[in-house]
């Protein structure tokens, strides 16, 4: 055999294999339930709506879709918590065996599985419905799956941070287009945005977040410091910016968004305890990370939804 047919790929070379413990499986088992949730609760809303067949059934799907992105989005979270982002390498968007390692628990695989039952279920709505809402979610879901690709060459170094943290940006607007979807019918996406002054500063934080992930690079820290000295540093500081508008903001606002508000202050919590474990644990900080992207997502569900503790 020519030493040529054993050299490793281009993207073999890049795999890094994550930390398997119990609390990846017991996470790993929690969104599970989510997306057979999902399945279970848009099935139910489908069948019990009093709307002819068809409209039922963008319903059920609807509902179900919303629940596969925060699903998707929480994946996400423990690939990035428990260093799996190389787990596959930069081969992209399935490996031959995927769907074995995706049950023996690897959550890229499961990430990428996923993520291909969300965009085949954005596929049918947007077949059953061409409407707005389902042409531009099938279109979000487009750009998220090429920005996640550029997310691997992120990791590996071979790509800006600007990559991770659109990629980041773009899933959670997939989640916010089928949840104003399913709740506000009427509404279009671009202009709901448009004047919805919250989600901004939201959006913004998102997407620092993931440049925030993206410029640390794989396994990095960012170290703590005083005055910032390199980029990564001076990134976390445009966060933490954004961070506080998303407090200032809520906080100016909390009249009308009193739970998102709330869970904000949460939040700040969460992102200085989060900061210390990316130091301390570069390569896998841990629970974290997931719970970090779980308050996200009730921040920007409690804004849609606008609930109120009362």
């Amino acid at each position: 055999m020519k030493s040529a047919d054993i050299r490793p790929s281009a993207a073999d070379r890049h795999v890094v294999e994550g930390q398997m413990t119990l609390t990846v499986r017991i996470i790993g088992l929690g969104i599970a339930a989510m997306i057979v949730l999902a399945i279970v609760l848009g099935s139910w809303r489908g069948l019990v709506s009093p709307l002819p067949t068809r409209e039922a059934l963008i319903v059920g799907l609807t509902t179900a879709e919303v629940i596969f992105a925060a699903a998707l989005v929480l994946l996400g979270s423990i690939v990035e918590g428990f260093g799996y982002g190389l787990s596959l390498g930069t081969r992209w968007p399935y490996t031959r065996n995927i769907v074995v390692l995706m049950l023996r628990g690897d959550p890229e695989a499961a990430h990428r599985v996923l993520a291909t039952a969300v965009g085949l279920t954005a596929l049918i709505l947007a077949m059953l419905h061409p409407d707005y809402s389902t042409l531009v979610g099938l279109g979000l879901i487009v750009l998220t799956a090429l920005f996640g690709m550029g997310t691997l060459y992120v990791l590996a170094g071979r790509a800006p941070a600007f990559v991770h943290g659109t990629h980041g940006l773009l899933a959670y607007l997939v989640f916010i287009n089928y949840l104003v979807a399913l709740v506000l019918p009427a509404a279009h996406l671009g202009s709901y945005l448009d004047s919805m002054i919250p989600l901004h500063a939201v959006l913004f934080a998102i997407f620092m977040g993931g440049m925030v992930t993206g410029q640390r690079g794989f396994g990095k820290p960012i170290e703590p410091f005083l005055r910032p000295r390199r980029a990564s540093q001076w990134i976390f500081v445009v966060h933490g910016i954004a961070a506080l508008l998303v407090l200032g903001t809520l906080g100016w606002l909390s009249a009308a968004f009193p739970v998102a508000f709330g869970l904000a202050l949460l939040q700040a919590a969460v992102g200085f305890f989060l900061f210390h474990a990316v130091n301390s644990k570069p390569k896998s900080p841990g629970t974290l990370v997931a719970f970090h992207q779980l308050m996200a997502l009730l921040i920007t569900t409690a804004i849609v939804l606008q609930w109120r503790w009362w």
